[in-house]
């Protein structure tokens, strides 16, 4: 991009890379705000939220906290958090600069080759997302092929009738676990809040990118994360349990297997929602 001088002097204008347009709208303009009043806002740890405004990703450890943190931290600074991410995504080399168009794009295939290092962080993250999306696949080989092996060994025995065959209490639990689950719209990525698995009434999936913390009747924060689309959290069990979503509209609400009302608007941020089943159902918030 180029900008023309009074003299007709033809100077390049440098595009700001995705620090220093978080940096930039935090210290400019009539709201300038600190660090350690954001984090508290959204619930990041400072020195995260100061490695985004530095560019410095490798201090963060998962390429997932680093989008979701700085989708957060780009609304909260009223920036437009998917211009944010994409930034962020070219400058780590999870996709190509000529996929966001421009003069490149149009110069073949080899302007659009990928780093060797963005490469290969693509294809962990895409290995681990096939991973995690066939995990019931694999469970199911995995207990098929016990129950082959068990079949075998009695079989090798002479079908002794006196002999029993052992009960396979690893299809019961896979298959007791799949009638407690909710009929989702996503395919489950990661489960969190496990403990409370057998004890809730209220799950939480993720859609889109949100930060979501849930808090208990004293205000002590029992959850905070940010989950990305098709993660999953189960709620303790309670009426006095609050949650904070970052992106209300990005996440979806079960209650006894149901799909409820959703708590906001995408993009929206909403605070002291209560976790009760009978509200959550109602969309009296």
């Amino acid at each position: 991009m180029t900008e023309t001088t009074e003299n007709n002097i033809v100077e390049p204008v440098v595009e700001m890379t995705a620090a220093e347009m978080l940096r930039h709208a935090r210290t400019t303009g009539r709201r300038k705000r600190e660090i350690p009043t954001i984090a508290k806002q959204l619930c990041i740890r400072e020195e995260f939220l100061t490695a985004l405004e530095e560019g410095n990703y490798t201090f963060i450890p998962e390429v997932v906290y680093i989008l979701g943190f700085a989708r957060n931290y780009a609304m909260e600074l009223g920036l437009n958090p998917d211009e944010v991410v994409a930034k962020i995504k070219r400058e780590i080399g999870l996709v190509p600069d000529c996929q966001a168009g421009g003069d490149d794009a149009a110069q073949g295939d080899s302007a659009c080759a990928m780093p060797d290092s963005g490469r290969a962080a693509g294809m962990l993250v895409r290995a681990k997302k096939i991973t995690l999306k066939y995990w019931k696949f694999a469970l199911a080989a995995a207990v098929a092929l016990v129950a082959i092996v068990l079949v075998a060994v009695m079989l090798g025995r002479g079908g002794d009738s006196e002999i029993s065959a052992p009960v396979d209490n690893t299809a019961a639990s896979a298959a007791q676990v799949a009638s407690l689950e909710p009929a989702y719209n996503h395919a489950v990525r990661e489960r969190f809040g496990t403990e409370n698995r057998d004890n809730h009434d209220v799950v939480l999936q993720a859609a889109q990118e949100s930060w979501v913390k849930i808090e208990d009747g004293r205000g002590n924060t029992v959850f905070s994360r940010v989950l990305v689309p098709g993660d999953v959290y189960y709620v303790p069990r309670g009426d006095k349990y609050k949650g904070t979503f970052g992106n209300a509209g990005g996440i979806d609400v079960w209650v006894g297997g149901k799909l409820a009302p959703k708590v906001g608007a995408d993009h929206t941020r909403k605070t002291g929602i209560s976790m009760s089943p009978e509200k959550l159902l109602a969309g009296a918030q």
